[in-house]
């Protein structure tokens, strides 16, 4: 299995990125990783090249880029690179931590749409109390969707989470400003319908607040609700971890008692860090394409590997090929 990585993309590239591409090498014996990117820098970081080969470019896309312009015209660029490696069949999916829209467009314009897909969808999984996760999507490769949008969406969440993350008979919920089938605006009404004849475990709509509560396995939304919902989520987390830590580094006491549960407190905040269920998935297109978090370090990147890997061997953007081609062929009917 061959997976083409960004090696420039991110915050902390190309270091982490190489680190991470090494600990997946390590951890998976069938997997073989392209690191695209400036050679002498990867070179800096690359101890066990190992079933690791380089393609290299000292050109980049930068996060202040316009993404499609940049896609466009950056042809050389480290991102663009490893888009068309799997365009061109010299690996069989990719991964990048870097601009998000450019990636977007990197896939839509290089690896290409599954036909029968009006709109990708970027996909996240989000931690639960439970530990479980929940498939989040769209959470930004499209700002506006219709109801048929949602409705694909829900259809390759659920071929994610049953192939990729082993969930029998997913859950499949409808993000909605209340749980009565005929709440929300006009969108989530007709979604609702859409989502009903569609061959999944649709259980209605689902509210925000539940969410983390675990109330489905896979949500879908607009790309724009979406995104806010996860940077809420995102932010929430990340700002009651540190009124934790300056509560308990208050006074001696606290000092004490966070010695103490020092332990506890990184156990939750891994499990709160979705980065350790891998990237968000760009559905619906020809390949699998992995968008990275911007601050990944080597587990993030790690993590993302593993997924992808779990994606090519479930041939997830094969199974939907095959049912949106059976709804299309439906829908004719």
């Amino acid at each position: 299995m061959k997976i083409a990585i960004d090696a420039m993309g991110g915050d902390n590239a190309p270091k982490e990125i190489v680190l991470g591409a090494m600990k997946a090498i390590k951890q998976f014996q069938d997997v073989q990783i392209t690191l695209v990117g400036d050679e002498s820098k990867i070179n800096q970081f690359l101890t066990n090249n190992e079933r690791i080969d380089i393609i290299h470019t000292d050109e980049m896309i930068l996060a202040t880029d316009e993404p499609v312009r940049a896609v466009r015209r950056k042809k050389k660029a480290s991102m663009v690179l490893t888009a068309q490696t799997v365009a061109d069949g010299q690996a069989d999916a990719c991964i990048s931590a870097g601009n998000t829209g450019a990636l977007v467009a990197a896939g839509l314009f290089v690896v290409g749409r599954i036909e029968g897909i009006d709109r990708p969808a970027l996909a996240p999984t989000l931690p639960t109390i439970g530990g479980e996760g929940f498939l989040l999507l769209d959470v930004g490769a499209n700002a506006d969707a219709k109801a048929e949008h949602i409705q694909q969406y829900g259809i390759m969440g659920s071929i994610y989470a049953e192939k990729v993350r082993g969930v029998n008979n997913p859950r499949v919920g409808l993000l909605n400003i209340g749980t009565e089938e005929k709440k929300g605006n006009d969108l989530t009404k007709k979604a609702f319908e859409l989502l009903q004849q569609a061959d999944i475990n649709f259980i209605g709509n689902v509210e925000a607040r539940d969410l983390l509560d675990g109330v489905a396995d896979v949500v879908v939304t607009d790309g724009f609700t979406g995104n806010m919902v996860l940077k809420t989520i995102e932010g929430t987390a990340l700002s009651v971890f540190k009124m934790v830590k300056t509560t308990l580094m208050s006074n001696l006491k606290t000092k004490i008692a966070a010695a103490m549960l020092k332990p506890d407190l990184y156990g939750l905040k891994n499990k709160m860090d979705y980065s350790e269920y891998g990237g968000a998935g760009l559905f619906g297109l020809k390949a699998s394409v992995i968008k990275a978090h911007g601050s990944s370090d080597a587990n993030a990147i790690y993590n993302a590997v593993r997924q992808t890997r779990e994606m090519v061997g479930g041939d997830v953007a094969g199974l939907i090929k095959n049912s949106v081609a059976n709804l299309s062929a439906q829908v004719e009917k």
